[in-house]
């Protein structure tokens, strides 16, 4: 993967947009880097900063999904991609099963419990997990019922980067498997993704890490990743 930026190309200036919707307990400051990257590129940058611990996951995704879109109206630009951390990713999901996107291009989620975290189902009924999530991270466990598993395959272009290094040895013992320190690489994936790859990165930084962003950018310009 060395020659992987050799393999990616510029776009004319705001014809394509990329919405960056951060994760769990974050804010849009952790996709700045992110948004530099893939500016770089051309590309119009939506970082969207939304307050992830103050809503459920559905009053999230119909409110700041919509904004984030009325920033890409006009006749510019021409497909709206998602670049998605963690729980950005179950936002969008969950905005899709309602709801078209008519510029849709392609999407990555990097790191998302798209199968929900066996951490949330561990330690969702103490009261300090709802103090530091709020109520979307008690929606994203692994049960039949949690949100993740009740949207189904997805039917979009999707690109899942799943990362199998953790900075959290305790969480990491809560996750049976390969894991991140919040998501295990087979909780990731979902029924109808196009291609999935594991990078050596932990959940909390992967979204930072150069070589991921440009492997998010290969797949949104070329509908996989690089292999």
């Amino acid at each position: 993967m060395g020659n992987l930026k050799a393999k990616l190309i510029l776009v004319y200036k705001d014809s394509e947009a990329i919405i960056l919707l951060h994760g769990l307990s974050r804010t849009s400051r952790s996709m700045n880097k992110a948004a530099k990257l893939l500016a770089a590129y051309g590309y119009k940058i939506i970082n969207v900063d939304y307050p992830s611990r103050t809503a459920d996951i559905s009053a999230l995704a119909q409110k700041y999904i919509a904004q984030a879109l009325k920033q890409c109206d006009g006749k510019d630009v021409k497909k709206i991609h998602f670049l998605t951390h963690s729980m950005g990713g179950i936002l969008l999901r969950n905005y899709l099963a309602s709801q078209t996107i008519d510029k849709l291009g392609r999407v990555v989620m990097l790191a998302p419990p798209n199968q929900g975290s066996e951490v949330v189902d561990r330690l969702g009924s103490l009261r300090l997990f709802y103090y530091l999530n709020g109520p979307a991270g008690l929606q994203l466990g692994t049960g039949n019922n949690s949100v993740p598993n009740r949207l189904g395959p997805v039917n979009f272009q999707l690109g899942v980067i799943a990362g199998n290094k953790t900075v959290n040895p305790f969480l990491s013992r809560l996750i049976p498997g390969v894991n991140d320190g919040k998501v295990s690489v087979s909780r990731a994936q979902v029924a109808g993704m196009k291609d999935f790859i594991v990078m050596p990165y932990s959940h909390s930084f992967i979204m930072r890490r150069e070589a991921v962003i440009e492997q998010a950018l290969h797949f949104i310009q070329q509908g996989c990743f690089a292999r």
